[in-house]
């Protein structure tokens, strides 16, 4: 397989669905991106120079452009057939390089139930299905509850990046978190399957935004 053919797909388990973010989505993608705001925003990308941010029609004719050139997979995240948050796996590069970044963040409704480990299992597997070697996700240190994300799906933390993205008005930290693909040959959703069994009151995962899906 190679990049031409990683997109479009749709990915399914249960109740959750990974397909391609639409323009029609818009009604449903602002209406929970507004009603998330206070829990979103102290995650979520801002540009250095202060400029406003892409229309979403501009976001989604930019991430289809990136898609259709085989460096960016943004997905729209469905529970139960609603829209319920993005997953974009973002700056994918050939070559000798074969990697790519995953970013993500959830309606806090549905938040806890284990959808993002799923969703991010699930987009990884595809892209290593397709021929991409390794994938990365960087959190800011103070956002707990998406470390424990990465820390269910057992990726390798690779260390502190200083002032490695701007969000929320600054340039911040962040801890990089990577996956091989030969790291996982039974498939990292696999690991979120399994990780799902444990008892919800021992797992507070996916409560917040992983690295930046809203605005690549």
């Amino acid at each position: 397989m190679t990049y031409t053919r990683l997109w479009p797909v749709e990915l399914e388990h249960g109740r959750l669905r990974l397909r391609p973010l639409r323009r029609r989505d818009r009604a449903a993608w602002e209406e929970v991106q507004l009603r998330n705001r206070d829990w979103l925003q102290p995650w979520e990308a801002t540009a250095p120079d202060g400029s406003v941010p892409p229309s979403y029609a501009g976001m989604v004719a930019g991430l289809r452009r990136q898609a259709r050139e085989g460096r960016a997979l943004p997905f729209a995240i469905e529970v139960d057939g609603r829209l319920r948050g993005q997953l974009t796996v973002s700056m994918l590069a050939w070559g000798a390089f074969r990697s790519g970044s995953v970013g993500y963040w959830i309606d806090r409704q549905v938040a806890g139930r284990g959808h993002v480990p799923c969703a991010v299992g699930l987009a990884a597997d595809h892209c290593f299905a397709g021929g991409v070697h390794r994938l990365e996700i960087n959190i800011r240190p103070e956002n707990a509850p998406s470390l424990a994300v990465v820390r269910k799906l057992g990726l390798r933390d690779e260390g502190l990046r200083r002032g490695l993205l701007h969000i929320d008005g600054d340039w911040r930290d962040h801890v990089s978190f990577a996956v091989l693909a030969d790291e996982v040959p039974e498939g990292l959703h696999a690991r979120a399957h399994a990780a799902r069994e444990v008892p919800r009151e021992a797992s507070r995962d996916d409560l917040g935004n992983g690295g930046s899906a809203t605005r690549l």
